[in-house]
């Protein structure tokens, strides 16, 4: 089965229910209409799983996503459960075939129907053409109880590892550049949606500095954005291998900083991440911009 040059799936589930709300994204559910990915970030953690790309950009759609989510999602509303749902977690909602497809809109239909409050996950422009789907799911939305009143029914996040165009293109070659996807959160803010950034992952020796830190910051607040993460790389499994290979090949000089960075794990050291926490949140303070979204 192939639908719009893509080969075509159908899922008997396509709802993830998680054993905890995530303490960053909310999200107490997940969605991913699409297997694999045509972004192609060498740092995907996806890489070597069902939604990791084999051969690297064949991506297959769930053609079947928004019937199945909508019978999912009622059983759960049913029984009195409902929180976030990130939509994007393991690959790319709003990729090229989604242009043609509409199965990230389609799900988003449901979800908007059904009033589960959902957080897009993206470094795509194509979310601007469901802006106003979006700001219906927000109005519709039912909150759980402990987060009425402090984060709104529908949030999207765009991802960017660095401000840097070269490098940004070496890590993330199907991507849009990054300033594009700071228009996209300009645009998504104007329209009266809640639009932040992930900056995860920042990249050693590239985009993980206090002043390349206070710069992304800075960036994100003059397109009003809503809030900001900062995360770190991780490397498990083939992840390593990518990077490495990247980074041997376009910025050799790094190559010591990474393997030392790395040299107990997929990890960083713990001490790596709150420094990036207290950087990040240093940033935000002097830049006006909310750390985190609660």
């Amino acid at each position: 089965m192939r639908e719009g040059g893509v080969a075509g799936v159908r899922v008997r589930s396509v709802l993830n229910r998680h054993r905890r709300r995530d303490d960053w994204f909310l999200d107490e559910y997940s969605v991913n209409p699409y297997y694999g990915c045509p972004l192609s970030c060498v740092y995907c953690y996806a890489r070597g799983t069902k939604y990791g790309s084999s051969p690297p950009g064949e991506v297959r759609a769930k053609v079947n996503a928004h019937e199945v989510l909508a019978r999912q999602l009622r059983a759960e509303a049913r029984a009195g459960r409902r929180g976030f749902i990130a939509l994007g977690t393991a690959t790319e909602p709003y990729m090229p075939a989604e242009a043609d497809l509409n199965l990230t809109r389609r799900c988003l239909e449901v979800i908007s129907s059904l009033r589960f409050p959902v957080h897009v996950l993206t470094k795509s422009d194509l979310v601007l053409r469901d802006a106003d789907l979006l700001r219906e799911a927000a109005e519709r939305a039912i909150l759980p109880p402990d987060l009425r009143g402090k984060v709104e029914g529908a949030v999207v996040t765009v991802s960017i590892s660095t401000l840097d165009p070269e490098a940004a293109g070496a890590f993330e070659p199907g991507a849009p550049p990054p300033d594009r996807r700071l228009d996209v959160v300009r645009r998504l803010s104007e329209a009266g949606l809640a639009a932040g950034v992930a900056f995860i992952p920042v990249l050693p020796g590239i985009s993980d500095g206090e002043g390349e830190i206070d710069r992304m910051v800075e960036a994100a607040a003059e397109v009003r954005v809503s809030h900001v993460f900062v995360g770190a790389l991780t490397v498990p499994g083939a992840v390593r291998r990518a990077v490495e290979g990247l980074i041997s090949r376009r910025f050799p000089e790094l190559l010591p900083t990474y393997r030392g960075l790395f040299s107990s794990g997929p990890y960083p050291p713990g001490g790596y991440q709150a420094r990036l926490d207290r950087m990040a949140r240093e940033a935000c303070g002097r830049h006006g911009v909310r750390y985190m979204l609660l």
